[in-house]
């Protein structure tokens, strides 16, 4: 069994944390490049997407969290058998040799199997990274580390998308060719090496204890799968079934609808900012005040997001909506550090691995989810599939919210012995 290295200064514990946050930000900025122009590259255009179209690209689009979902408890056993880094390098070297390979060719075939196996590193690269935080955050301080984590996550993925929409402004504006869409996935693949040789360059010196081999694989699930890291957990999937299908298709869709995609970026860039702002100060909050408090606050704040959205899509972007849609999206912000440090909480040390990995499960499946729920419903019923959606989305997140009050406990588990890093 593996034992905790002595640390007096705090130097391991410090260079761990920087490392995988300036790891998670370079991996989401390279994924929010391409996510953005994705849509673009495949069909060769920039608006006026055909349902056929919307078929193909959301289709290959789902390939990547398919794979994810299928493996990424795999990848999880991994982090706590064999260590957290080993893990997080091999996904990070894989999705650039993957964005590399992306930017060769156009064949629907060749891009859905990419694709797949991209959601495969992206997986192996969430689970290994959460555990390092999780392994490296006091109870006191859970809330504020993950806070930060959330805040390089979203951050790169916003700064990244924005990024790429900026792209796309240029190439609608004719000062860039849509021919050099590939070469944004060579511009990922990059990112993606800078951001490991900056992690290696932090943690590669440091010493590190034996991994845990000897561990049960049924015994780690068992450690992982309980009641309430699920009740925890559950709501990211109907969260990213949302994110999922905007995601995707909202690049495309702006020039139809008159709206710069230059705007769209500096708008998607400002919220990334705030995200970096906000996510460490509601992680302080959930250490100070409860887990409990700031996720019920968040599930709030998404509903009424929804809520207002709705009644945007129904009578224009008016200021009178928009204006509460961007205070309820505030406590919104709230759920995303307070529920990973309940869910770090409830984890135990020689499963830590794979209970963060259930986190990548539920958001790989909410992107699958999304993807094929949105198409149909807007393909089918027009606007009107945009409220079912909604609704059915908020309903989904009200009923886990009372299940976890009523069934789930917020509360840390027993001690463990800390497993390989």
């Amino acid at each position: 069994m593996a034992t905790a290295l002595a640390d007096p200064t705090g130097e391991i514990h410090r260079r761990s944390l920087l490392a995988v946050f300036g790891a998670t930000f370079f991996v989401r900025f390279a994924f929010g490049i391409t996510l953005a122009v994705f849509a673009s590259y495949i069909t060769g255009k920039l608006t006026g997407l055909s349902s056929d179209d919307q078929g193909t690209i959301g289709l290959v689009a789902a390939m990547a969290p398919i794979g994810e979902f299928s493996t990424v408890l795999l990848s999880g056993v991994l982090t706590d058998r064999i260590g957290r880094f080993p893990v997080l390098f091999g996904g990070m070297i894989g999705a650039a040799v993957l964005f590399g390979m992306v930017a060769l060719t156009r064949s629907v075939l060749a891009l859905g199997a990419f694709n797949f196996l991209f959601g495969i590193s992206s997986g192996a690269i969430l689970a290994s990274s959460l555990a390092v935080v999780a392994d490296r955050s006091t109870q006191d301080e859970r809330g504020l580390e993950m806070g930060r984590y959330d805040a390089m996550n979203l951050a790169g993925w916003l700064g990244g998308y924005a990024f790429g929409i900026a792209i796309l402004g240029f190439v609608q504006d004719g000062h860039v060719p849509l021919g050099a869409l590939p070469w944004v996935f060579v511009l990922g693949a990059l990112v993606l090496v800078g951001g490991l040789a900056f992690a290696w360059l932090l943690v590669g010196p440091l010493p590190r204890p034996a991994p845990v081999r000897g561990t049960p694989i049924g015994e780690i699930l068992r450690g992982a799968f309980r009641l309430g890291v699920l009740l925890v957990t559950l709501p990211w999937l109907v969260v990213y079934m949302l994110i999922g299908y905007v995601l995707v298709f909202v690049g495309p869709a702006s020039a139809s609808v008159g709206v710069s995609d230059l705007y769209i970026a500096v708008g998607i860039g400002a919220g990334g900012a705030l995200l970096v702002l906000s996510q460490p100060r509601f992680g302080r909050l959930a250490d100070r005040y409860g887990r409990t408090l700031l996720m019920n606050a968040g599930v709030a704040g998404f509903v009424g997001v929804m809520l207002f959205a709705s009644l945007a899509i129904a009578y224009g972007p008016q200021i009178e909506l928009l204006v509460p849609l961007g205070i309820c999206a505030v406590p919104a912000l709230g759920y995303g550090p307070a529920a990973l440090a309940a869910l770090t909480d409830l984890s135990r040390a020689l499963s830590r691995g794979t209970t963060m990995a259930i986190y990548s499960f539920t958001i790989s499946l909410g992107m699958i989810l999304g993807l094929v729920a949105g198409t149909q419903l807007v393909a089918r019923l027009g606007n009107p599939g945009y409220y079912v959606f909604f609704g059915a989305v908020a309903g989904a997140l009200v009923a886990l919210t009372v299940a976890r009050q009523v069934y789930g406990v917020v509360a840390p588990g027993p001690p463990v012995t800390t497993p390989a890093r």
